[in-house]
């Protein structure tokens, strides 16, 4: 059985990709997985803050968000892929690496889908009743073993360069660490004035790779500007920095 495709064949339920603060009544006990290479599996928990029963499915993708259990490609298993959550219950999710090789010197990305499919009504409206799938998607990071230094020592080592190219003006971040860096908030910063990012979102750099923001044109010499950032850790918690510009 595959609820998944079921609900896309019937054209009856709509996939929403929302975080776990939506309303929908499974949520995620936290905003990311952390997978250690020390260990086999890791355990998600799952919360069912309905009072009514929900169907759930739950896969892991590479990055492909418009995978399904069919074809999305990831070495890890779950257990169960698909069960009963009963209102105001939780439950265990166990994600288990399937042995493949991974590589050593840095994090690699992957996504946990869970997907919720309320029940139908029981006064037999159904045919009248456009009925709602919710599809929580998180990011899982497989952490290797003997990196050189903590996740938490990560987001001090990146390294800013503001570049302007005509009429626009990117901040650069150049990520020299063996860990994705995912951003809630950079602004640069001139004495008390603020230059926002013009970009949505947070943004995420990976491994030994750089990010561009888009930011306004600013006449100020570099010596007088520094960048505030936040970063997210394991915990979905927000860390403040500072840092200098790279000449």
């Amino acid at each position: 059985m595959n609820i998944f495709s079921k609900c896309t064949a019937l054209a009856c339920v709509m996939l929403c990709a929302l975080s776990n603060t939506a309303s929908a009544g499974i949520i995620i006990g936290g905003t990311r997985v952390v997978f250690p290479a020390t260990s086999r599996e890791v355990t998600v928990r799952l919360q069912n803050k309905a009072n009514v029963p929900a169907l759930v499915q739950a896969w892991v993708d590479a990055g492909d968000e418009s995978s399904t259990p069919e074809t999305a490609e990831a070495p890890f298993t779950l257990a169960p892929p698909i069960f009963r959550m009963d209102g105001g219950k939780g439950h265990s999710l166990r994600l288990i690496h399937t042995g493949e090789t991974m590589p050593t010197d840095r994090e690699s990305l992957y996504w946990l889908n869970v997907l919720e499919v309320p029940p139908k009504p029981k006064d037999g409206s159904a045919k009248n009743t456009l009925q709602f799938a919710f599809r929580i998607r998180i990011k899982m990071f497989y952490r290797p073993a003997d990196l050189p230094y903590s996740a938490n020592e990560a987001p001090s080592r990146l390294a800013w360069t503001l570049r302007n190219e005509g009429n626009n003006a990117y901040l650069e971040v150049t990520n020299p660490t063996p860990y994705y860096i995912t951003f809630s908030d950079v602004s640069l910063v001139a004495g008390e004035v603020r230059y926002p990012k013009r970009d949505t979102g947070g943004g995420m750099v990976a491994p030994h790779q750089s990010l561009r923001f888009s930011v306004s044109a600013v006449q100020t010499a570099v010596d007088a500007l520094r960048v505030e950032y936040k970063t997210i850790n394991d915990y979905g918690a927000m860390v403040s920095a500072t840092a200098a510009l790279s000449h």
